[in-house]
């Protein structure tokens, strides 16, 4: 068996999910994993999401023998597509253009890896974006440019205005590391939490 008291290692270069592991209050470091993140040909997001999660951790765990690893990976997808981080300005008002008045499911995985030791969990959050004018995704933009997020939101900050509905079981998914699987993924491998 796998020790847990060795730090647990999370195989992100992510500070969202940095800041999002930290609530639970366990000791761990940070590792970044080497992961090419290219989709495979016909590859559905949330399968995307659950290869790229379990391959960062076991980059990772392939460079730390003995210790377990939490890779993590958020695959949004809006009409049969993946939704990228759009990285600029323009990318963003297009990206925000399309999604008003329509529902995007952000596939967000965790795995984690030990040796040949895997737990896996995925959680699918819809979010409903109300109609936005062009006025109201320049506003946003100007107040919190978050080009560095799929779907061009910060759910934790104003992106909150830009939607109708979230349907999901777990809240901290969207922000990029459902919290709820992986304290069921850290108690199979034996991590005490409250």
């Amino acid at each position: 068996m796998i020790s847990t008291a060795n730090p647990l290692l999370l195989a992100s270069t992510s500070h969202y999910r940095k800041e999002l592991l930290a609530r639970l209050g366990l000791p761990f470091e940070v590792v970044a994993p080497g992961t090419d993140e290219t989709p495979q040909p016909g590859e559905a997001p949330a399968a995307l999401a659950r290869r790229l999660a379990r391959a960062k951790a076991q980059d990772v765990a392939a460079r730390y023998p003995g210790r377990w690893v939490l890779g993590s990976d958020q695959v949004p997808a809006f009409d049969g597509r993946v939704l990228g981080k759009p990285g600029n300005r323009e990318a963003g008002v297009a990206q925000l253009r399309a999604c008003s008045g329509k529902a995007v499911a952000f596939h967000t995985a965790a795995a984690l890896v030990a040796g040949a030791a895997v737990h896996e969990h995925l959680d699918t959050t819809t979010v409903r974006f109300r109609e936005l004018t062009a006025a109201e995704i320049a506003r946003y933009l100007d107040a919190e440019p978050a080009y560095d997020c799929a779907g061009t939101f910060k759910v934790e900050g104003l992106g909150i205005t830009l939607f109708e509905a979230i349907d999901s079981t777990d809240p901290t998914a969207l922000i990029g590391l459902p919290l709820i699987g992986v304290r069921r993924l850290l108690a199979q491998a034996g991590y005490g939490l409250p």
